[in-house]
């Protein structure tokens, strides 16, 4: 195993501390990118959550370091790589996976992000650091205090970018790179790109190498996906079905909102089922205990929403459930990235409800591919549902005019439900 890592420009010594850590040989992201990456080249890189990103930008990163040290002063707030991500979560994740390839190594390895001490942050930045991995708004916080240098960074990554310019933070990011020195080197990591985010990409890189290691927008092929339609108040007595009848005993699932993270978690406590949950109204702290007790296993199902649930890795996870599907097509990609990785299996289930179905067609027109669909026997959804708006109140309908709306509904609906079964 050293050997390939070796030949992809990695030291022996680097090598070594790969094997204990259980990697077998490189992926194929990994594969295409520690070098161009050791070379100094800019590197726009699409790969599927859970393929290894990580490694690919870090292990090259930390390789060129430990090749080309420097005496850090013990004044300098300098880093000499930045690496950016959207959550706190994954800042967490990042750095603990960096801090454990440059195990034996004198690099030092710092993070900031919000939700935490900031003074605790600020004396871990003291002297400077080699890797800062930080979210953009504690970065702001702590380059405004002077706690942190960018003029003589050397590498900008750019991790999970496309989750980063959708959550709002291009404003941020621009001002960083205002304080940065344009001859770095700038590494572009995503799960997924459209058009807009290239554009983007481009005007930060010069002649970067193009890496596409998946389909773009593509799910990971060893997922299997399934829809069941069922009734929007029938929702949670479907899953705590799904959970209990399977006995699936470590399940992330997927809310719109904070508020419903909460509202489905006492649901399932009802069920016995243990149950935690994890948004942005919650603590760091809370955040982080929910997620420790969700991987030792000592609840069963957790709870998140989209951005709270950026940065889990779980390897063995091994279902995914989108109790409410996602506004946003790219979304899914996301969700159901948590599981399948590292090659594992995994299965996403999606519980669909009738005002949802444009949501489906949003993410089968992205994907390029029909989702199965399946009703489950005795969660049948009922041909006359109300459909209600996103706050759960009902859509006032006139008299008359419904009535030759809803007949041609049941038709439709009494189709479908045919094909399907």
């Amino acid at each position: 195993m050293s050997q390939q890592f070796q030949n992809l420009g990695l030291s022996e010594q680097l090598s070594v501390v790969l094997d204990k850590l259980g990697f077998s040989s490189p992926t194929e992201i990994q594969s295409k990118a520690i070098a161009p990456v050791l070379n100094g080249d800019d590197v726009l890189a699409g790969a599927q959550t859970g393929t290894g990103k990580t490694a690919a930008f870090g292990l090259p990163i930390i390789q060129k370091f430990v090749d080309s040290p420097i005496e850090r002063e013990p004044n300098s707030t300098s880093a000499r790589a930045l690496v950016l991500v959207p959550t706190r979560e994954l800042a967490q994740q990042v750095f603990d996976n960096l801090t454990q390839y440059a195990g034996g190594t004198d690099l030092k390895i710092v993070t900031a992000y919000g939700g935490t001490s900031m003074s605790v942050q600020t004396n871990n930045l003291k002297g400077g650091s080699d890797i800062l991995v930080a979210t953009p708004g504690r970065l702001l916080d702590h380059m405004h205090c002077r706690n942190v240098s960018l003029t003589d960074t050397e590498t900008l990554v750019l991790d999970e970018a496309d989750r980063m310019l959708d959550m709002g933070f291009m404003p941020d990011i621009q001002r960083i790179l205002r304080r940065m020195n344009s001859e770095r080197q700038t590494l572009f990591f995503s799960a997924t790109f459209n058009k807009r985010i290239k554009n983007i990409a481009y005007k930060m890189m010069s002649e970067p190498t193009e890496i596409q290691v998946a389909a773009e927008n593509s799910t990971a092929e060893r997922v299997k996906q399934i829809v069941y339609p069922v009734d929007k108040k029938r929702k949670s007595e479907l899953l705590a079905y799904l959970i209990g009848s399977r006995n699936w005993q470590q399940v992330l699932v997927f809310t719109k909102t904070k508020q419903g993270t909460d509202a489905l978690v006492k649901e399932l406590k009802l069920d016995g089922i243990k149950a935690a949950s994890i948004n942005g109204d919650k603590s760091q702290g809370a955040r982080q205990k929910a997620l420790d007790d969700f991987k030792d296993n000592k609840v069963r199902v957790l709870v998140a929403t989209d951005v709270a649930a950026r940065g889990i890795d779980i390897v063995q996870l091994e279902q995914v459930i989108n109790y409410d599907m996602p506004y946003k097509a790219e979304d899914y990609v996301h969700r159901i990235g948590r599981t399948g990785r590292a090659g594992q299996e995994g299965l996403a289930v999606s519980l669909m409800s009738r005002d949802e179905e444009y949501l489906l067609e949003a993410i089968e027109r992205l994907l390029d591919t029909r989702l199965p669909q399946e009703w489950l026997t005795g969660f049948e959804p009922s041909l006359i549902e109300e459909v209600v708006n996103d706050d759960r109140q009902p859509r006032k309908r006139g008299r008359n005019s419904d009535k030759k709306k809803m007949k041609a509904k049941l038709k439709i609906h009494a189709n479908r439900g045919k094909n399907r079964r």
